[in-house]
């Protein structure tokens, strides 16, 4: 062995103990999120990352796994993007902290300016006009929760308006009020006896779509459920909550953008605010800025097209995956109906790290990036290429479906024989989901797969190589999902 392959030699091997020490001290001391900790480190490895390069995740050991979900859907440009991590540090020497209540300063003054700008329009309706700010998802969707019931208790209407409309298969977040508007068993079903009762409508979801339907239609049938719903609740709703195009969470199930037409359209008819839960799909990711823009426009009233929230929750991508910040965008006359002599009118909820100037820095650098760069078009491309290289799999006898929005892509499995709806009929170490993670992982991807389905949620910078090394993963977790373990 030469100096440099024996030198190379020690580096692996001095990397491989760093990483399991690393593992080690983690288990010893660390309850990870949304993890059965007895499946660590066996049945799903912990995977140690010393730092992150574009859309790669590097080990102690040098190794390098392609960041294939952004780090649950936050990082949009790659992982240590300069310029974000410039304007983060020339913040830092500034300020980096203050209190909200009663102060302001510069980064979310500017913030809230830019993302009016740029914000959803509807042709008709006011545009959104104030920004909230709240520290992550889950925050932002309990404020757009609260601001709703408290605008309507203001108005004094009567009966109260206490209801809130979510859909089937919706997931909002882990908070207490948010958790209630989702409808995802494995969340919920323990927390019950805590959660608000919504009601919940049928979704829109394309997948579920009777034979022959066509994604439009099924859409339509949903609104018009949803129509009897309202009808049957008269004066007691303040407001629906949607995933508008893609139900993340829920199995990245798709629905056709009319519904999201049909949603504003009703919401006016019965005085119901509409929340858009834009904070996974906002920012690219189902191929405009936001997914409210592609509604298509009334055919009786014409124009471009596009629905305006009257609240909309926007986080995730919004610092470019670098720092946790939520926007809740509101309209004026939302802001109006809290003005009063009172305080109890006003809206008194708060957070700590509201408006925190440095992840203010990193999202205006992050839409800066966007104005610079023509990231949409770029994604564009880049989803036409994930396309292709995803369109054999939908002849494989496991895959039940291949479906696509912009930069998301879902392969769905046919159930797995003998599991219930959550998977508990299935051992853990035998689930499917393990076994196409250690594939993956196995080829140098990290995938996370929402039960039987398998998705892409990539960074916007992968590269063609990188694509590729995710389409031959994703093959070899479909064949993982295959053995029979029986």
């Amino acid at each position: 062995m030469n100096k440099k392959a024996h030198d190379a030699s020690i580096l692996n091997d001095a990397g491989a103990r760093a990483a399991a020490d690393w593992r080690s001290r983690d288990l010893a001391v660390l309850w990870h999120p949304c993890t059965q900790m007895r499946e660590h480190p066996d049945t799903l490895p912990l995977l140690p990352v010393a730092r992150g390069e574009g859309a790669w995740l590097v080990g102690h050991d040098g190794s390098r796994t392609l960041d294939a979900v952004s780090s649950w859907w936050t990082n949009l440009f790659g992982h240590a993007e300069p310029r974000i991590a410039e304007a983060i540090a020339r913040q830092a020497r500034t300020l980096e902290q203050v209190i909200l209540a009663g102060c302001s300063h510069p980064p979310a003054v500017e913030l809230a300016e830019r993302l009016l700008a740029i914000a959803p329009r509807q042709a008709g309706r006011e545009p959104l006009a104030k920004v909230f700010y709240a520290d992550n998802g889950s925050a932002g969707v309990e404020v757009a929760l609260k601001m709703a019931f408290h605008w309507f208790h203001n108005r004094g209407d009567e009966p109260r308006r206490t209801r809130f409309v979510s859909l089937r298969n919706s997931y909002h977040g882990e908070t207490i009020g948010a958790l209630s508007v989702g409808d995802i068993p494995l969340y919920r079903r323990v927390y019950a006896p805590l959660l608000l009762e919504p009601l919940f409508a049928p979704t829109p979801d394309a997948y579920a779509a009777r034979e022959g339907q066509s994604a439009a239609a099924c859409a339509e049938d949903a609104a018009d459920a949803l129509a009897r719903l309202l009808d049957e609740h008269p004066g007691e709703v303040c407001a629906m909550i949607l995933e508008p195009r893609v139900q993340c969470a829920g199995g990245m199930r798709m629905h056709d953008p009319v519904y999201l037409r049909r949603v504003r359209e009703l919401c006016d008819v019965h005085g119901v605010l509409l929340i858009a839960d834009e904070i996974a799909v906002g920012f690219g990711r189902t191929g405009t800025m936001f997914a409210c823009e592609q509604a298509p426009a009334d055919p009786c009233v014409g124009g471009n097209g596009g629905v305006q929230p009257d609240l909309l929750c926007l986080s995730k991508g919004l610092t470019g995956g670098f720092l946790p910040l939520c926007a809740v965008l509101a309209t004026q006359a939302i802001y109006d109906g809290f003005l009063d002599d009172s305080r109890e009118r006003a809206f008194l909820h708060s957070h700590s790290y509201s408006g925190n100037p440095l992840a203010c820095a990193a999202a205006i650098a992050s839409l800066d990036i966007f104005d610079s760069d023509d990231v949409l078009v770029r994604n564009r491309d880049t989803a036409a290429k994930m396309a292709k290289l995803a369109a054999p799999f939908a002849s494989h006898p496991l895959v039940a479906d291949v479906r696509q929005a912009g930069m998301i892509l879902a392969i769905e499995l046919h159930p797995e024989p003998g599991a219930t709806e959550d998977g508990n009929a299935v051992e853990i170490a035998n689930r499917r989901g393990p076994r196409m993670y250690r594939a993956a992982l196995e080829r140098g991807v990290l995938l996370r797969p929402l039960g039987d389905v398998l998705y892409w949620m990539p960074p916007y910078c992968i590269d063609d190589g990188q694509l590729a090394l995710l389409a031959e993963a994703t093959d070899a977790a479909i064949e993982a999902a295959a053995v029979d373990v029986a």
